[in-house]
């Protein structure tokens, strides 16, 4: 299953749309957005692609109340699970949470196989050595919104557990650029 990570979108409508779309005509089964929507409406918007969105909220929070109403509309494809979210998706468990401190700390339990952040800005992605023993990989898509650094997105496949680094370019249209991913041991 092939999916599209976003993050801090900051109602930046037009470059969320085109990271999705991009997303979609890759193979996207469905979006994950880590946080920083702000106002309801941007997600009504991405909406029209018909891919499943899992979304959590950030600290630049709008109308919660709204993107709860708009998560429960009848054909909604928003899933709105609050400050962070825990599912399955291709039999991969995932978390999602704003903030990268809490995210490292939800990987080294070793309960998730991926486990996703947004709120530096800061595209990542990182194998870190859980209490398990096993590896939990943690992602940071960047800022979807090109806010302070380039539009970015990570494209990810839950079969091979790889990700691709997708960079705005052009105005509207992303390519993959190569991003370092490494694995970190536990206790550092």
């Amino acid at each position: 299953m092939k999916i599209g990570i976003v993050s801090d979108s900051h109602d930046n409508i037009p470059s969320l749309c085109a990271a999705i779309a991009d997303a979609k005509h890759r193979g996207a089964e469905a979006i994950l957005h880590c946080g920083d929507i702000v106002a309801p409406s941007t997600l009504g918007k991405a909406q029209q692609y018909g891919l499943p969105l899992h979304v959590i909220h950030g600290n630049n929070n709008g109308d919660l109340y709204a993107l709860s109403k708009l998560s429960h509309a009848q054909n909604s494809k928003i899933f709105y699970y609050g400050q962070d979210a825990s599912f399955t998706l291709n039999k991969k468990r995932i978390f999602i949470v704003h903030y990268p401190h809490y995210a490292r700390a939800m990987a080294i339990t070793g309960d998730y196989d991926l486990v996703c952040c947004g709120h530096n800005h800061y595209i990542s992605v990182k194998n870190i050595i859980n209490i398990k023993g096993t590896e939990t990989i943690i992602c940071n898509p960047g800022t979807v919104g090109g806010i302070g650094a380039p539009a970015t997105y990570l494209f990810g496949d839950l079969e091979s557990m790889t990700f691709k680094f997708q960079q705005e370019i052009k105005k509207g249209e992303f390519y993959e650029r190569k991003i370092n991913a490494g694995i970190e041991k536990k206790g550092r």
